[in-house]
C-alpha cells in the first residue's frame, strides 16, 4: 500500500538523501506545506512571508518500510530541540514538523516523539511539531534531486552547515 509522508527538516536539500535509498521508498520530492499561501515559490518561502516549511514529502510502501522506520530516520536527520530553525539555516520555513495524514500517523507520531523526549538524549525539550498534512507544493525543478545535480553544491553546503557534526554527536558517539 502506497502512502505519504511529509517532513519538515531545515533544508530540503538535505532531508531528500537518507530517505532515498530504502527498499519501499516510491518517491521523494522537495517541496512547500503548511503556509497561507497558493503555489508559493522559494523566494516566498525562504523569505518567510508564506507561512511554509521547506519539507520532503515520501511516498512509500508501508508494507515494505513502515511508517515508525521513516520517524526514525527522520529524527535522526535533525535538532528537535531548536525552535529556530536548523542548523545554520534560521527562520520558520527552516523549523522542523511531522505533517501526518491520517489519525494513525498522528498517534505514531506523538508516540515516536515521546519515546525520544524520554530517551534521555536530549537535554532541552523536544519542540518539532505534529500537525495535519495541507497542500503540498512540489519545489521548483532545480532543487529536486540536488543532492545529485549539484553534488559539490550540496556537500560544501551540508559541511558548512553543522548537520553532520550534529549527526555524529547525538546519534552515533551518544548511546552506541
Amino acid at each position: 500500500m502506497i502512502e505519504k509522508a511529509t517532513f519538515a527538516g531545515g533544508c530540503f536539500w538535505c532531508m531528500v538523501k537518507p530517505f532515498v535509498e530504502w527498499d519501499g521508498i516510491h518517491k521523494v520530492t522537495s517541496g512547500y506545506m503548511g503556509g497561507h499561501i497558493d503555489n508559493p515559490t522559494y523566494e516566498d518561502v525562504k523569505e518567510g512571508t508564506s507561512g511554509h516549511l521547506e519539507v520532503v514529502e515520501i511516498e512509500f510502501d508501508s508494507s515494505v518500510f513502515s511508517y515508525e522506520q521513516l520517524l526514525d530516520i527522520y529524527w535522526m536527520q535533525i535538532d528537535p530541540t531548536d525552535a529556530f530553525g536548523q542548523f545554520h539555516d534560521r527562520g520558520e520555513s527552516y523549523t522542523t514538523a511531522i505533517f501526518t495524514y491520517s489519525e494513525e500517523q498522528k498517534c505514531i507520531a506523538e508516540a515516536s516523539k515521546e519515546k525520544l523526549a524520554n530517551s534521555g538524549r536530549f537535554d532541552k525539550p523536544i519542540v518539532t511539531t505534529i500537525r495535519d498534512a495541507k497542500h503540498f507544493y512540489p519545489a521548483e525543478d532545480y532543487h529536486q534531486d540536488f543532492y545529485k545535480k549539484e553534488s559539490e553544491h550540496y556537500q560544501k553546503d551540508r559541511a558548512l552547515s553543522g548537520r553532520d557534526q550534529f549527526i555524529t554527536e547525538h546519534w552515533e558517539k551518544k548511546f552506541s
